[in-house]
């Protein structure tokens, strides 16, 4: 954290899940954080201060953390997931303060909250659902699965998400066969893999934390259950997935917001700059949550260019009339924030020899690849 008198010309105030049940993505996070605090001093050619605090996956935390830094603030970025973002824009919208996240896919308290400061250079729920969709249509029409399984968890944006999977692929011709409710932390999935077995679930969808979403695959494993197709968004983000995992996570699918083998509007420069940085062992890539950090910061960076001022109604104007260009794509925003409908392609990625690879939408990259379809059984890996 940095002091508490500071010269810089720009102060940016964030909060980062370095404990609890979000801690994997923390360091990823701040690499993108702070990679796009160089990209903002690069391009603005002004000094910029991050203010940092550990909130420990706790939404409580993120709103103490925030409100003692608020006053310093010109601009504040989210933490990690829709429940701990959603907390730091209350602080932002208390404060008047603009506020930039990324990994926050729930759209309905943007609708609900009537929020004037708060901003998702993010895919939401209706992006997610529409890129399953298109990830299914890459495969060949006879080998392409029919029966739906949602494993839902009790929040508002598991019930959101499952709605909008529900609804666009039940509208495309899929069969939603099984939607089951459970509870985050639970650890006995058991009686939803037998119903999924017996429902003859082939695409498995959920939106568990990274903790679950390993025990489920743990318990899949266990019980001899391997759909053709799983997406877990959120749970497979993290290189933890695979550090816990291994072989065992290979195949499955998530929604990240960033994955490698995007193209263009500044991909090529961040990794010129973490590889600077940070540097990969050969055949290593950079992890999704770096990229959702560094396109918060372009966003950043672009609003401030725009604007006449580093004031917060100025830099509030930039962001409700620009269109932004950031390693996740082309976008602006709508009144109340979310990026505006049907611009973002909500890319997914997969999990293959140890690293996730962009599936949907196709590219040209060489850390893009075809969808690994069908997963094989357990026994066949």
């Amino acid at each position: 954290m940095g002091s508490d008198e500071s010269s810089a010309d720009i102060t940016i105030a964030t909060t980062i899940p370095q404990d609890g049940a979000f801690s994997s993505m923390a360091e990823e996070i701040e690499q993108g954080y702070n990679l796009g605090v160089a990209h903002i001093e690069e391009t603005l050619d002004q000094e910029v201060e991050l203010l940092v605090e550990n909130d420990e996956s706790d939404p409580s935390v993120v709103i103490e953390n925030l409100r003692k830094m608020a006053d310093d603030a010109d601009v504040i970025w989210g933490s990690f997931s829709s429940e701990l973002v959603t907390a730091g824009s209350s602080v932002a919208e208390d404060e008047g303060i603009p506020f930039v996240a990324a990994y926050f896919a729930q759209e309905a308290p943007h609708r609900n909250e009537n929020y004037e400061w708060t901003y998702a250079a993010f895919p939401k729920s209706r992006d997610v659902a529409r890129s399953t969709q298109g990830l299914l249509e890459t495969i060949p029409e006879g080998d392409r699965p029919t029966n739906v399984g949602i494993w839902e968890p009790n929040s508002d944006w598991g019930e959101e998400q499952s709605d909008s999977w529900e609804e666009t692929l039940s509208d495309a011709g899929y069969d939603i066969v099984l939607r089951e409710q459970y509870e985050y932390g639970a650890s006995d999935f058991s009686t939803m893999i037998s119903q999924s077995d017996n429902r003859n679930v082939e695409v498995l969808l959920s939106v568990p934390t990274p903790p679950d979403g390993i025990t489920m695959i743990e318990q899949m494993e266990e019980r001899d259950f391997s759909p053709t197709l799983t997406k877990f968004v959120r749970a497979a983000d993290p290189q933890d997935w695979w550090n816990a995992l291994g072989d065992s996570g290979e195949y499955v699918c998530m929604c990240p917001g960033w994955v490698p083998g995007l193209t263009g509007n500044g991909n090529e420069e961040m990794w010129e700059a973490y590889v600077d940085e940070h540097e990969l062992e050969e055949g290593e890539y950079i992890r999704t949550a770096v990229g959702g950090g560094y396109n918060v910061a372009q966003v950043t960076a672009q609003a401030l260019d725009a604007a006449d001022s580093p004031d917060p109604s100025d830099v509030q104007g930039a962001l409700q009339s620009e269109t932004f260009e950031t390693v996740i794509g082309s976008f602006s925003f709508e009144e109340n924030g979310l990026p505006a409908e049907g611009e973002l392609t909500a890319p997914t990625g997969q999990w293959v020899d140890g690293n996730q690879h962009t599936v949907y939408p196709e590219t040209d990259d060489d850390r893009a690849t075809n969808l690994q379809y069908p997963i094989p059984s357990w026994s066949e890996r």
